[in-house]
């Protein structure tokens, strides 16, 4: 392997090393605060090596990994995402009786599958990626071996997980029945294979993705996972884990006009209108918070697969612009609701935030422009990224699908101010003190997502240019 060659891949070398080092770190001194610190440093590192990539290098050295704009740019997104949560679980990590450093090893190991996810451009390295990926989560969903909800959603996800792996192999060997290869661009460069088992195979690998983000009727294990995770996990599989799937969902469909598939417009279609409305709907019934969270994830995934269906450059670079502020505010609120949980559990009950701004108006403040970013208020991200996926969906003529998304927008709102008006009621008594600050690293993140959540509402100008330089040659 040569010099460039190394460079080219110097993301996927960096965050494969990482694991391994803390491993072995930990094998002979165990320090929570030395692990968190050696953690960050190669999440850093890593994002360093997304630049050494750069144009004149060869993006495509394997049939197995492409490493072009669009990759690099989730990777960052994916990168930045681990940081987050890293910092977030610090607090929270000690807080528990577990033992608590190998927790950032299956954390790194995740962003590891994340990686290999977004750039993965052959089925056998989706499915790598996508079970270090797997792997990782069915671990950290269930680390905190002391509580039953974190056991039970961990088995949860295991056992749904691996019968949507299933689906996912069994429809890859379908489609490579008719191809004859197992490379995204190539198994479309003809028609004559469009027939009733190259569908078929095609429908079950739309199943298997399907899972994996949680679109409706695929969706039955979110709310429990959700709820019984820990939160900085719950935030990790809400962003890192359904941002890679969808990279590798827009990477995989690339080659092929789906508006010129009418079987397959119909059925991205109906999940995602299904999507919308059961999450939407779902979420105004629930009185968690983090089961809130988790229908009104359903239903942002139903407004991303409006720019996928849509399709072209346009909707490429709508659907990295929504998923970066989707990435931003649900850490955001994910972060809160680390901030305000305990060791006795996670601060999950809508009642437990009930009057909250009068006791901790800073964390409150943060929840509540997450919240309304969330529902597309303007002079936040959120309402950038609903936009240009509306734009998307309008100039494409997706009229319907355009309407159903307002709608839901709409819906959404309720949820969302119902839980703004909860922490900002005038409490029966008025507190005599106010509840304890975030722990510094919490509150530097949460400081930090704001500044972004605010900035690329506000002045959106240069990530979009930054995308659109990234995804160019894309499609």
């Amino acid at each position: 392997m040569s010099i460039t060659d190394i460079l080219t891949l110097a993301p996927l070398l960096v965050i494969a090393g990482a694991p391994v080092v803390v491993m072995l770190v930990i094998a002979f001194y165990r320090n929570h605060l030395l692990t968190v610190i050696l953690t960050l440093f190669s999440l850093l590192c890593a994002l360093g090596a997304t630049r050494a990539v750069s144009d004149d290098l060869p993006g495509r050295i394997t049939r197995l990994v492409i490493m072009d704009g669009y990759a690099l740019f989730f990777m960052v997104l994916i990168f930045g995402a681990t940081v987050a949560v890293t910092l977030l679980s610090y607090t929270y990590v000690e807080a528990k009786p577990e033992i608590r450093e190998e927790y950032y090893v299956l954390l790194l190991s995740a962003a590891l599958g994340a990686a290999v996810l977004v750039c993965a451009a052959h089925f056998a390295s989706f499915i790598l990626g996508l079970e270090i990926l797997n792997i990782s989560l069915y671990a950290l969903i269930a680390y905190f071996r002391t509580d039953v909800k974190c056991l039970e959603a961990g088995l949860k996800y295991l056992i749904l997980a691996s019968a949507s792996d299933a689906f996912l192999l069994f429809g890859m060997s379908l489609v490579y029945s008719q191809t004859g290869t197992m490379e995204f661009g190539v198994q479309f460069a003809g028609a004559a294979v469009m027939n009733a088992v190259m569908l078929t195979g095609m429908g079950m690998v739309v199943i298997g993705i399907g899972f994996k983000l949680a679109l409706v009727p695929f969706h039955m294990w979110t709310p429990d996972v959700y709820e019984g995770a820990p939160a900085p996990v719950a935030a990790f599989v809400a962003t890192v884990s359904k941002g890679a799937i969808f990279a590798i969902l827009f990477r995989y469909f690339a080659a092929l006009n789906l508006q010129d598939h009418v079987s397959f417009f119909a059925l991205f279609a109906a999940i995602a209108t299904a999507s919308m409305f059961v999450g939407n709907i779902l979420a105004l019934l629930q009185h968690g918070v983090k089961r809130i969270l988790a229908y009104s994830s359903i239903a942002h995934m139903g407004y991303v697969l409006v720019a996928f269906l849509a399709g072209g450059s346009f909707a490429v670079i709508a659907m990295s612009y929504y998923l970066t502020a989707y990435f931003i505010t649900v850490l955001g609120a994910f972060g809160v609701v680390t901030a305000i949980s305990g060791s006795e559990g996670d601060a999950d009950d809508l009642d437990e935030y009930r009057g909250m701004a009068w006791r901790r108006p800073w964390l409150s403040g943060v929840f509540a422009a997450m919240l309304l970013s969330l529902a597309g208020i303007p002079l936040t991200a959120g309402f950038i990224g609903k936009f240009y996926v509306l734009a998307a969906g309008i100039g494409s003529s997706l009229w319907l699908l355009a309407v159903v998304l307002v709608i839901n927008s709409a819906i959404g709102l309720y949820y969302y101010l119902r839980i703004i008006v909860t922490m900002y009621v005038l409490p029966e008594t008025h507190p005599k003190t106010a509840g304890p600050p975030p722990h510094f690293a919490a509150g530097v993140v949460l400081g930090l997502l704001v500044v972004l959540l605010v900035g690329l509402g506000v002045y959106p100008g240069p990530l979009i240019e930054t995308i659109r330089m990234a995804v160019a040659g894309f499609v």
